[in-house]
């Protein structure tokens, strides 16, 4: 992670994101979800479910076949990314939407799946302790975390930036060291919260497993800011349009990957070809759920297996 002034946005895709603040978020009701691969919101299916799949040398696979279906780390606290209803019990978000492609490409259909929340800074071991079998859910590609882990992709690129009260002083920030002597909240374990640590030591950090219990605090006054990626924060803005804004610029590059167990490399090099040769299927997916706001971005390259 390097430290940076904000930038002017990381593409024109960049700083679309950062322009929805104001508007409604409205995620579709589980446009790939069913054993079919869903109807796309009452239209044809965003992809549907592969036969006879087979899938050498992955021994997460043979896992999933043992059991009749995998097992999914998710979040679902982000609007639009990883959201569960709590009174309907669905699940929605480009993240959920993601996961459920993944499992259509290798058999599994949506009632097959089991989704387990992981906080973020469990990811890893989660994956090294085979509690999933793959994980999606805003997962920054990082050094670090490769020497534990293997990512597929990445298949979404954003950038860290803050989230701070609509009627702050701070709406107007263009540099994080104007957070110095001010609290700043995120998830334990995330690759921004580790950024502040490092490189902004004057800022006082407050830390929870999930990126909710951040936003609570803020609209209580407690916090400064909720620092994370551009995309998670524009789903709570979005629901609280008069209350909450994210600054505009962003100050990293977050590329977010799929995690899988390290060295099945199978599997990995399965997900890249899927997001290779499936960009329409992407972007199906982002169009039924992040684009919901009107935002437009590019499909990123998956990295080489290394």
């Amino acid at each position: 992670m390097r430290r940076t002034r904000a930038l002017a946005g990381i593409g024109i895709a960049a700083a679309a994101l950062l322009a929805l603040t104001a508007c409604n978020s409205g995620t579709p009701s589980n446009p790939g979800g069913g054993g079919d691969g869903g109807d796309g919101a009452g239209d044809k299916a965003l992809f549907e479910v592969a036969k006879d799949v087979q899938l050498d040398g992955s021994p997460t696979f043979d896992a999933m076949q043992k059991r009749g279906g995998p097992v999914i780390g998710v979040k679902e606290d982000q609007p639009n990314l990883g959201y569960l209803d709590a009174t309907t019990g669905e699940r929605s978000g480009f993240d959920i939407e993601i996961a459920r492609w993944i499992a259509a490409s290798l058999g599994f259909a949506e009632d097959d799946i089991t989704y387990k929340p992981i906080a973020s800074a469990n990811r890893e071991q989660a994956l090294v302790n085979g509690d999933i079998d793959y994980y999606v859910g805003t997962y920054s590609i990082t050094d670090s975390r490769k020497e534990q882990i293997d990512f597929a992709g990445p298949y979404f690129v954003t950038g860290q930036g803050f989230l701070v009260r609509a009627d702050s002083e701070m709406t107007e920030v263009k540099d994080v060291s104007d957070f110095n002597g001010m609290t700043v909240c995120s998830a334990t374990g995330s690759t921004p919260i580790q950024n502040i640590k490092d490189n902004f030591k004057q800022i006082e950090t407050a830390e929870y497993d999930i990126y909710s219990q951040c936003v609570e605090d803020l609209l209580s006054g407690k916090v400064d800011a909720v620092t994370t990626d551009a995309a998670i924060l524009i789903g709570y803005a979005a629901q609280n349009p008069d209350e909450l804004k994210v600054l505009d610029g962003l100050f990293t590059e977050e590329r977010y990957g799929v995690g899988v167990p390290k060295g099945d490399s199978a599997l990995q090099e399965h997900i890249n070809t899927l997001f290779t040769d499936g960009g329409d299927t992407w972007q199906a997916i982002f169009d039924a759920t992040l684009g919901q706001s009107g935002i437009t971005v590019d499909q990123p390259a998956v990295d080489p297996v290394e």
